[in-house]
Parts: structure tokens; sequence; C-alpha cells
């Protein structure tokens, strides 16, 4: 069978006969970005920043042009504004250690909400518990949106930082982000927005958005694991600790005493990631060239295409969120979820089963577990068709 336009760019769909409805958890890699990665280790390898022969100057060029392109891409101000790390997580863990624990003092507070992910939770949760200061976390809707009017009450002089996921990876709702910013602003506190989910499924800019940081993965987006980005402003990087400590930045060290370049560098110690960072620019110029907007696009019509066939075999769905990205959670009738994904997963069908990351959310629901297909832009009907296809197998074997 003839695999579809938007799968042609993908490897993987001419190797693996699978239909793949995972990509909240990672995405796919189009050939470009195969093609980049394995050009630069048999090309252009060498080390960046620190040689003077061509192929470190060649490397370091490669690798700039991606914090470049990155910045571009999500509105930074500058470059020096794009900090590469290994993902969202450590870009997370990087602002509570470095920004939050020189400031966080007993009673202060930090607010989440019951919708993040363990990666936007558990750094908070500890840096309270460290600091004797206090984790607030925002109850949700009916609809499992977050309670604004709770948010409103709750947001006080005592908070110092608000952390939300920019779209939760288990209801697929796009938080109002802009909302809270500007609410956490009028309360004196900084905001971090944990971009893992959305970076590839909808518009960004963070200079618009206002936020003082932002994480994302860069294997949600089509590109390599192990590198992702901190967007900071700039002011703030500068007057944060670096987090880590070794080579590259380094400005002068003595016996007595270091002195430590500006952002990005003073966060970047050691030999970075250099092929994932240029294979994350190559992702980024992917999507550039296929239109973000026409990506949106496609997945918000394969998105209803499976709310609308759910909905016709009665599946109840998690959530009803005001505004969704690409990604549904769902219940098999009283199935458990890890024997919904098992048997889907021996027709074809990749699922994701289980808490995904979110026991707090989960214990909120009083399930232990969901079912969830996420959507990416090498979707099509025919992956939804066979989904739906599989969820009647599944009943049928387990009635």
């Amino acid at each position: 069978m003839a695999i579809s336009d938007q799968k042609i760019d993908f490897p993987i769909f001419s190797n693996t006969p699978h239909v793949y409805l995972d990509s909240a958890a990672t995405s796919h890699k189009p050939q470009s970005v195969v093609d980049t990665i394995s050009r630069f280790y048999q090309h252009d390898y060498g080390t960046v920043r620190r040689g003077l022969y061509q192929l470190s100057a060649s490397a370091t060029r490669l690798f700039e042009e991606s914090r470049t392109q990155i910045a571009n891409f999500i509105g930074a101000g500058s470059a020096a504004e794009i900090v590469f790390t290994s993902g969202a997580t450590e870009s997370i863990n990087l602002v509570a250690n470095s920004y939050l624990r020189p400031r966080l003092q007993p009673g202060d507070e930090i607010l989440i909400t019951t919708l993040e992910h363990h990666a936007n939770f558990i750094p908070w949760q500890q840096l309270a518990h460290a600091a004797e200061a206090n984790l607030v976390i925002l109850p949700l809707d009916e609809n499992l949106d977050i309670n604004m009017e709770a948010a409103r009450i709750k947001c006080s002089p005592k908070t110092r930082m608000v952390a939300l996921g920019h779209i939760s990876n288990v209801t697929g709702s796009i938080n109002p982000v802009r909302e809270m910013i500007d609410l956490a602003h009028t309360c004196g506190a900084k905001v971090l927005i944990d971009g893992a989910q959305a970076v590839a499924h909808t518009a960004l800019h963070v200079k618009d958005l206002d936020c003082d940081f932002y994480t994302l993965s860069g294997h949600k987006i089509y590109g390599p694991t192990g590198v992702g980005v901190l967007y900071g402003k700039e002011d703030i990087l500068n007057d944060m600790p670096p987090y880590r400590f070794g080579g590259e930045m380094i400005l002068e060290v003595t016996n007595e005493y270091a002195n430590f370049k500006k952002s990005p560098q003073r966060f970047e110690a050691g030999t970075p990631n250099i092929a994932g960072v240029i294979g994350l620019g190559a992702a980024i110029r992917y999507v550039r060239d296929v239109s973000l907007q026409r990506i949106i696009q496609h997945e918000e019509h394969l998105t209803q295409y499976l709310l609308s066939e759910l909905n016709r075999i009665k599946v109840p769905i998690i959530g009803n969120p005001g505004e969704r990205s690409s990604l549904v959670s769902f219940l098999v009738d009283d199935i458990h979820p890890h024997d919904v994904g098992t048997i889907l997963d021996s027709l074809g069908i990749a699922v994701r089963a289980g808490h995904h990351c979110a026991q707090p959310l989960m214990r909120y629901l009083g399930i232990p577990a969901t079912v969830r297909a996420s959507i990416g832009w090498y979707n099509d009907e025919s992956d939804i068709d066979a989904l739906i296809h599989g969820i009647e197998q599944v009943r049928k074997i387990m009635k």
C-alpha cells in the first residue's frame, strides 16, 4: 500500500508498517534531519568554539546557526536567550536551581497546576520542601481546564514562580498561558512555560507572550533526542549563577575565584550535543519548509475526525477543554488501558497507555491510567480508521 504524501518524508514509515499515534511522547524524524546529522559526522565533525582549525570553525558555524534559527522560530529577542540543554526536563531543573533556589525563602509560594507532567511538578515540589516554601496547586474546572477564578485568588505577593505547561500531555488542553503570565506578573512572580507539547503544534512568539522562561525538547518537534532549549529573558539569564560548571563557560579562573561568561555560554558547560543541536536546526528548517500553519491545520482536522469517531463508537474522552491540541486521552469500557495498548500493539497500532507521568492528575480523576492517541504531521485519516477498528477488536477480544 502506498504511503501518504506527508509520510514519504519519514524513512521509518517505509520500513515499519505500524500505525504510529504516540507523537506526544516522541516524534519520528524526517529524512532531512537524518541526512543532516549523518553529513555532519561524515564531513563537518569537530568540537565547537575551541579549535582554530577549519573543522572546528565549520562545526561552530553550524551549531550557532541552529541557535539563531531556533531563536527566530520561537520569537526570542536574540540568540543569547537560547540555552541548549538535554531537553525540557533539564531546562526546568536549570531554572529551579539556578534562578529560584537562591531567591526562595521560607513561606514563599510556587504556583503550579494539577495538569503538570512530573518534569514540571517534581523540581518545584522538591525545591519547596528544601526551602520550607509552599507548593500551591491550582485546581481544574469541570472540563479539566485551569480554574482561572482559583488562580486569581491563589496568586499573591508571596508567589515567586508560576510554572505551567502550555499544553497538557493528558487532556490536550491548550492552557491560557498569556492570561496566566499577565496574572503572575501582576503578583510580582516570574513565569516558566513548559512547552514540550506545544512547540510542534502551535505558533509561538515568546517575546509577545512575555514569559520569563520557556522550555522545549527537540525530539518532540521532529528533531533528535538528547537536545532541548531553555529560552529566558536575557537580563534574567545574565543575573543567574551557573547551574553546572566546566569548560567553555569560563572567562577567567585563578586558584581563588572564577568569572563566568554571559548567557548562553554560562549555562553550557562541557562539550555540548553538537550533532543534536545541528539536527534540531534541521528539524526547525523542515517544519518551516512544510509550514507550521499547514501542520496545525492538518492536525486540527485529524483531531476532530478522531473525536467524532471515538464519540461514534461511544468511547469516553478524558476532558473537554475549551481549546484542544492534537492529542486525546480516553478509556475503553472497563478494560485496563495497559490491556488496550497491548492488544492494539499486536494489531500494529502504537498508542500510549499509562499515567503519562502525570500521577497527581490521575489521582485527581480517580483513575490509574488512560489510553492516549496523539497526532503528528505524518498521520492521516487511515491511521484514525485503523485505531477505531482496533478499539472495536479490543472490545471483541476482552468481551
